[in-house]
């Protein structure tokens, strides 16, 4: 890392942390709380009242950040309108599940439809891109997988899954901030070396107002996420996976949040099928909770594996190298 990518990293960490000090305050007074499902573990119900929409920590980070940067560019404005596209969203959830009490939010189905228009958008816009082309690398091998005119709708699906991952994946203090950072920080390096300059600052951005965030969203939490923060997150590592052509790659990284995702569709399809559940609760996380560990301990051990796996995705970057 250069001295000014470290710069750029620490900016948009301090903004984040002090945004916090003024902004957590201030989100309390307007009794913006999470409220607690009672179907949850009983140890959370103590979080109720938090408040939440933090993200808006994370998005002043991110803004500073590329201030101190000064990069700008064509991908740079995609992975933007990304986290626009899907933070707004995210707030609108949370508006309605906290502002207005509706505990579900926003129907899943206009969710989903917001989600996926915001996917396809980017698959087609990035086709565009000089040099960005439809093929996509396969990891640990040298070879790339034509999808021509399929390539949006597979970055609809990408989109998707990956913001509904890292929504799934926030349950506990610090879980879903710290796999984004280790991600982002992972996706900053494989974009250094791939020569998208832009796309490095971005993630070293958001990387760094992930830092700042989780000096108030550690265990014991003052902050949330929200689905503000969390979908905003989920689009921007999306994004970042397009536009750097590492989009197999992705779910190597990511795959505590391909964990937590599977984990939720195995409890489903069980239950509907034999009556049965093959967790104890789910996500993933709450499995583990429930299984004993501390919630502390659950977010150490699952950070270690995104650490883990990230490591195996730049392994998979190179191995796939031309």
């Amino acid at each position: 890392m250069t001295g000014r990518e470290g710069v750029v990293l620490l900016a948009a960490a301090a903004v984040a942390a002090l945004l916090g000090v003024a902004v957590i305050p201030l989100l309390r007074r307007l009794r913006l709380g999470q409220s607690i499902r009672n179907d949850g573990p009983a140890t959370h119900l103590v979080k109720a009242g938090t408040p939440t929409m933090g993200g808006i920590l994370i998005l002043g980070g991110l803004a500073t950040g590329l201030a101190v940067a000064g990069q700008f560019g064509p991908r740079l404005a995609l992975a933007l309108l990304a986290v626009l596209v899907y933070g707004l969203l995210g707030f609108l959830d949370d508006f309605l599940k906290v502002a207005r009490r509706r505990p579900l939010g926003l129907k899943a189905r206009y969710k989903l439809l917001w989600q996926a228009a915001g996917g396809l958008a980017l698959g087609l816009v990035v086709t565009y891109l000089p040099g960005h082309g439809t093929d996509v690398r396969v990891p640990f091998t040298g070879h790339q997988l034509e999808l021509g005119s399929l390539y949006p709708a597979f970055v609809m699906l990408l989109a998707v899954g990956t913001v509904n991952a890292v929504n799934l994946t926030d349950g506990l203090d610090g879980l879903a901030a710290g796999l984004i950072l280790i991600a982002l920080a992972t996706y900053a390096f494989l974009a250094a070396v791939l020569g998208v300059a832009e796309i490095t600052a971005f993630c070293l951005a958001t990387a760094g107002g992930c830092v700042g965030f989780l000096v108030h969203n550690r265990h014991p939490a003052r902050v949330f996420l929200g689905d503000t923060g969390a979908m905003a997150l989920g689009g921007a590592l999306a994004a970042v996976a397009v536009l750097t052509r590492t989009e197999l790659v992705l779910p190597i990284i990511g795959g505590v949040f391909v964990a937590e995702t599977l984990s939720v569709m195995a409890q489903v399809a069980s239950f509907r099928l034999t009556g049965r559940r093959v967790l104890r609760m789910c996500p993933l996380h709450h499995h583990f909770e429930l299984g004993g560990w501390a919630e502390t301990r659950v977010v150490r051990v699952f950070w270690a594996t995104g650490l883990v796996l990230a490591l195996l995705g730049i392994a998979g970057m190179v191995g796939g190298a031309p």
